[in-house]
């Protein structure tokens, strides 16, 4: 049979176009009657059918059949049979209906439907979103308007055509393609066709965009709180604002509301969390924690910062938290200040610092330690002035109250000008640079070690260097790759003369750990409070492999030595002694070894006795997504303990191991173990299980921390995720990514 089609046929002059083939006399007559009628309403779109063949009546209705297509505004109508009628602009279709829609296609048997309103209905409908992948069916579907339409009893799942692993089965169910989200009333979550969660009412996006409603209710296990269950409630306050409060209930602790907030604007940024415990069954105490972030830029390089955190006794977070690793917070900060940014003049910059700080300590009982110094308030101005007659100048300098209940407290100022004369070509560089550190105290009374000294302290220190290096390169094939090779020998040298310090109070100074960017610095230690006397220099080696095509450094090597040429003098109770001569020796490597193998390791000897100072390894295999294995070892000979009143030394030496990796093709394990080899104890274990499908994963995980000196916790991560729906239980994921690096969640 020949195909007659119809292109472009506007309602009042359908007809019109319609060749006589196919036609009754009558129906001739009045076509040829109607070809010098008006043939466009403006108000109404454009039909346009297509079939094996089509009969009708002028101004009437049309009737379509065979392979049947209606094309209006952006849909697709196709079926085996199908009616339009003209004046009311309804529509009748039977046998293999098919809606094409942009956001949806819709089936079923039969369907009737009003172009202009959408409004109608279709029988045993079958769907699919094309947002999100959701798919489902159900007895009935109504139509009620452009972007919505209901269906009863229905079922939903993001599962491909053929699986039914896990469906929401409910009475009715409520699609708007305008916010894209999905209103389901009377559900059952089903999961392998059993029921595992029921709710009068269920509120999702189906996209995956922000909507206020009930979240998938969490769930889990703690030797310090028991059965652990919530249920969130997510507020959409704003496109900008969002809040989550969750109902949580311990079996060993009592009932706990969780609250945070997030608010983000073009000027500034917020996180609130808030929990409270009005009475701990077990301690009849009143427990809370609160941990407030704010961000704040005023404009013009002005920006303001908030840090608040407080927590109601020394044991909540080892206690109440379900994230672990929020129980090794030790001293929780109190801030608020602002700064500046901007330019100083040409090649230069400024930058200005104002803050208030304090900090709650949170105590181990078993291994007591001194909270560090409040700063009430502290103030700091750096700048820096380059290419001024070839010269480059800088200044950092601050003034701070430092406040402390239990020690010797005051005022300090520090001023710290310095000049440098960079002398650079293509291939190297020469930098000389001088500098005055300046400091004055201004103590709440006279040092116990110096009464003498009074309570108005004045130090003056000269500081020399001169860094520089040179640079070679040479290019380099390797499986068929180019690279870029380097080897850039640097040399550093430091002069400072001696001056006693040891009356001076120490707010803020510690030693730097001893690592390859610390060996090309002046002052080994941090802070203001101590400056080391050196005369000293460092000769470093690096090596960078570098791809030609991409610029990505591949692999790093890094060799460095210190040499003294006297025995430092300036100290910090409970560090060691160096001596005159060859300094540590300290070695690193980084990079990709392979395409599937990779390193971060660095090892510093002492050459003098010919021991190892002081390891830090780690080595990742990670062939793919999904299959990672690391190690590491960390050895460090003498190791300053803070964690008691009297600083010691002690030594530590560690192994951390982490896996993932497949079982079977949908199983992958995990486990992570990091063991003390000094104290011959797990410090953090995990192991676990998960399953990823096309539409759900399992996620079991075991977590096991030591929280303080001689206490451990154990907690249990139980989750299923039904993929574009929801997560029931206790994610792990977050845990699992910062157990094992490399981690992936495979799907």
């Amino acid at each position: 049979m020949n195909r007659n089609i119809f292109r472009n046929i506007f309602i009042g002059s359908l007809l019109a176009a319609m060749p006589s083939v196919g036609l009754s006399n009558e129906e001739s007559s009045i076509r040829q009657e109607n070809e010098q009628k008006p043939v466009v309403k403006p108000q109404r779109k454009p039909v346009h059918i297509e079939a094996d063949r089509i009969t009708g009546y002028y101004k009437q209705e049309v009737e379509a059949q065979g392979n049947a297509e209606l094309h209006y505004d952006d849909k697709v109508l196709t079926a085996d049979r199908m009616k339009y009628y003209q004046t009311t602009e309804d529509t009748e279709v039977e046998g293999n209906v098919r809606l094409e829609r942009p956001k949806d296609t819709l089936k079923g048997s039969d369907l009737q439907l009003n172009l202009q309103t959408q409004e109608g209905q279709m029988s045993e409908p079958r769907y699919y979103i094309k947002e999100g992948k959701g798919r489902g069916a159900g007895s009935v579907l109504l139509f009620e308007g452009n972007d919505n339409y209901r269906l009863k009893d229905a079922n939903y799942t993001t599962c491909p055509e053929g699986n039914h692993d896990w469906y929401i089965r409910a009475k009715e169910l409520e699609i708007d393609n305008k916010t894209e989200v999905g209103t389901a009333r009377h559900v059952s979550i089903m999961f392998k066709d059993n029921p595992i969660l029921y709710s009068p009412w269920l509120y999702f996006s189906y996209s995956g965009k922000r909507k206020t409603g009930l979240l998938a209710p969490l769930f889990g296990y703690n030797v310090k709180t028991g059965f652990d269950v919530a249920l969130p409630i997510y507020l959409n306050i704003a496109p900008n604002i969002d809040a989550t409060v969750a109902p949580r209930i311990m079996t060993l602790r009592g009932f706990l509301l969780s609250n945070e907030l997030r608010y983000m604007t073009q000027s500034m940024n917020g996180n609130l969390l808030f929990d409270i415990l009005p009475q701990d069954i077990n301690t009849n105490q009143t427990r809370w924690g609160i941990l407030y972030t704010h961000g704040q830029n005023f404009g013009k390089g002005w920006q303001g910062f908030l840090n608040y955190n407080r927590v109601s006794d020394d044991l909540y977070f080892r206690e109440l938290t379900p994230n672990l690793a929020q129980t090794s917070l030790t001293n929780l900060s109190q801030q608020a200040g602002v700064s500046y940014g901007g330019k100083f003049g040409t090649g230069g910059s400024i930058s200005l610092t104002g803050f208030v700080q304090r900090f709650q300590t949170i105590q181990d009982p078993f291994a007591l330690f001194v909270s560090p110094y409040e700063r009430l308030p502290h103030f700091a101005l750096n700048a820096i002035k380059h290419n001024v007659a070839g010269m480059d100048f800088e200044l950092k300098s601050s003034w701070t109250n430092f406040y402390h209940p239990q020690k010797i407290d005051g005022e300090r100022f520090v001023f710290h000008p310095s000049v440098s004369l960079p002398l650079r070509n293509e291939y190297g560089y020469i930098t000389p640079k001088f500098g005055l550190h300046y400091t004055n105290y201004n103590l709440s009374g006279a040092p116990d070690t110096a009464p003498d000294k009074g309570s108005n302290i004045d130090r003056t220190i000269p500081i020399v260097s001169l860094d520089s290096g040179i640079a070679f390169d040479r290019q380099l094939e390797l499986s068929d790759r180019k690279f870029i090779q380097t080897l850039e020998p640097r040399l550093f040298y430091t002069y400072i003369p001696y001056r006693n310090q040891d009356y001076l109070p120490n707010f803020d100074s510690a030693i730097n750990d001893f690592s390859f960017a610390q060996i090309l610095t002046e002052n080994r230690f941090s802070g203001g409070d101590r400056i080391n006397d050196a005369n000293r220099a460092t000769i470093a080696l690096t090596s960078r492999l570098v791809d030609q095509e991409t610029g990505i450094e591949h692999l790093r090597l890094a060799v460095g030595q210190q040499f003294n040429f006297h025995d430092p003098r300036v100290l910090i109770l409970g560090t060691p002694q160096v001596t005159s001569g060859k300094s540590d020796f300290i070695a690193a490597i980084s990079g990709r070894l392979t395409p599937h193998i990779s390193t971060d390791a660095n090892i510093q000897m002492d050459e003098s006795h010919l021991l190892v100072e002081k390891v830090r390894s780690g080595i990742s295999y990670q062939p793919e997504p999904g299959k990672v294995v690391n190690f590491g070892y960390r050895f460090t000979r003498n190791i300053l303990d803070p964690t008691i009143p009297v600083p010691r030394v002690n030594p530590l030496e560690q192994v951390d191991t982490s896996i993932q990796w497949p079982i079977t093709n949908n199983w992958h394990g995990v486990a992570r173990v990091n063991y003390s080899l000094q104290d011959d104890k797990i410090l953090a274990g995990l192991a676990g299980f998960e399953y990823n499908s096309c539409c759900w994963a399992l996620r079991f995980v075991v977590q096991r921390l030591t929280t303080a000196t001689q206490t451990t916790t154990t907690a249990v991560f139980v989750q299923l995720e039904l993929k574009g729906l929801m997560g029931i239980g206790n994610n792990p994921l977050q845990v699992l990514q910062g157990s094992i690096p490399g981690y992936t969640s495979v799907y």
